[in-house]
């Protein structure tokens, strides 16, 4: 396994990282005519087609997969294997998952007349005489009034049989009589809410497939639910590979500290998964089968592993359990050596980058819209903003580059290579740089990273 941040993995992902002769030759092999059907996953391996064993001759190479269509096979592989019973969950658990069936009304609401305001319930043309009771929310219905007479009323009261109106506490004055007036011209029906005014019983309030948002387990406990049929949360389960990984303490005698385990199970529930199990694997092949054969989880997701190195393990595992390879590496930079895999008829792995930003390349990439899939979420609607600064590209391969968002610019972030997370720790997207980069003031295609989007707050739960 290459180890995250060290030069042979950086040498695939991005020019960021190389030396000036390296990058030179990269752009002179840009102009250079193919030789074959071939690409090299950056350890020295060529990718093998979608649903190809990984281990096939060098003469049936074939180019990696185009980003936009990387994406989209990802979305699709979850699509044509999607057959997840929904499920019935409390309100306070439904937060951020989709409706699987229609929320329609279980009464009327409101389910009687209510007052709308403060003040005093009336009847008939004034001036009011005024009862000495008044008429408190949640309490039971009060005696009807008659022509002439008025009741103090709260907000949300039932308001009596035969009342015309609620006059509003500001608008009303007694006098030494005890006689209502009123100091504003007062309509029939004015701050009354009649029975039934949003929604009738029966009524459809929200269809399949509604995210759940704050707004929603509103409505549901307003229109007399207890639990929603969603579409449950994708189950995953992450595979952090490799010998030379620390859990604590600084780096020493060659061993790095772990980025990925502690970035990883986060942002897939940010994506909107349940992360049921996080795995220390290390460079163990059997352990490694053993964990893919015997994983419950939609998603497995492995952290590096993806190259063709002594210790990489992740391409021989899937041909040893008959996987279907469905995306075996990215026109992407970082992130090159990602892949997709079908392990099962309902489970999917993602092979991730050992590289830290190259392993968030491969989450947006692949982990993102099979997840948004499964889940049954909406796709984002895709924008563009004018990037405040030149980008250089690759060749060949799209770019995912850090951004911060400042008014309608993107800034490109330094700290954009494959092994660093300096840049993508302050950015609030990603910018999509087509190949040959993009222009000063260019629009380009943003990725939001999921806790900067004025979303539903559910990343973390």
């Amino acid at each position: 396994m290459t180890a995250p941040g060290t030069r042979a993995e950086a040498s695939a992902e991005d020019t960021d990282d190389l030396d000036v002769e390296e990058a030179l030759a990269l752009v002179r092999d840009a102009h250079r005519e193919p030789r074959d059907d071939s690409t090299d996953d950056g350890a020295g391996r060529a990718s093998a087609p979608a649903g190809q064993s990984p281990g096939a001759r060098p003469a049936e190479r074939h180019r990696a997969t185009p980003w936009p269509q990387a994406r989209e096979a990802a979305a699709r592989a979850a699509r044509s294997r999607a057959r997840r019973a929904p499920v019935s969950v409390p309100l306070g658990d439904a937060l951020g998952l989709a409706l699987a069936a229609p929320l329609d009304a279980l009464t009327d609401l409101p389910s009687f007349d209510t007052s709308a305001m403060d003040g005093w319930a009336v009847a008939g043309p004034g001036p009011w005489q005024v009862r000495e009771e008044g008429v408190l929310a949640g309490h039971t219905q009060p005696g009807p009034l008659t022509d002439g007479e008025a009741v103090r009323i709260a907000t949300g009261a039932r308001v009596p049989a035969d009342t015309t109106a609620v006059l509003r506490t500001e608008h009303g004055r007694i006098d030494a009589q005890s006689r209502l007036h009123t100091t504003r011209e007062m309509l029939h029906g004015q701050d009354i809410r009649p029975r039934g005014q949003e929604c009738r019983s029966g009524d459809q309030l929200l269809p399949v497939g509604t995210l759940v948002t704050p707004a929603v387990l509103g409505l549901a406990a307003a229109a007399g639910y207890d639990t929603v049929t969603v579409v449950p949360r994708p189950r995953a389960e992450v595979l952090v590979l490799g010998d030379e990984l620390l859990t604590e303490g600084l780096p020493h005698d060659g061993l790095i500290r772990d980025a990925l385990g502690p970035m990883l199970p986060p942002w897939l529930r940010a994506l909107g998964a349940d992360v049921i199990a996080v795995r220390r694997i290390g460079d163990d092949a059997k352990a490694l089968q053993k964990a893919v054969t015997r994983s419950a989880a939609d998603l497995i997701v492995t952290t590096g592993g993806t190259a063709a190195g002594p210790v990489d393990h992740v391409h021989p595992v899937l041909e040893r359990v008959g996987a279907e390879l469905l995306v075996d590496g990215v026109k992407v930079r970082p992130g090159h050596p990602m892949l997709l895999a079908r392990t099962k008829d309902h489970q999917h792995l993602v092979g991730l980058p050992g590289n830290p930003l190259a392993a968030v390349s491969g989450l947006l990439t692949l982990a993102e819209p099979l997840l948004r899939t499964l889940a049954a979420h909406p796709a984002p609607e895709p924008y563009t903003l004018p990037l405040r600064e030149a980008v250089h590209g690759h060749p060949h391969d799209t770019r995912l580059i850090p951004v911060v968002l400042r008014g309608d610019h993107a800034m490109p972030l330094h700290y954009n290579g494959p092994a660093m997370l300096r840049g993508v720790a302050a950015a609030d997207a990603l910018a999509v740089v087509p190949p040959g980069g993009a222009r000063q003031g260019e629009e380009a295609e943003l990725l939001d990273l999921p806790w900067a989007t004025a979303g539903i707050g559910v990343c973390f739960t």
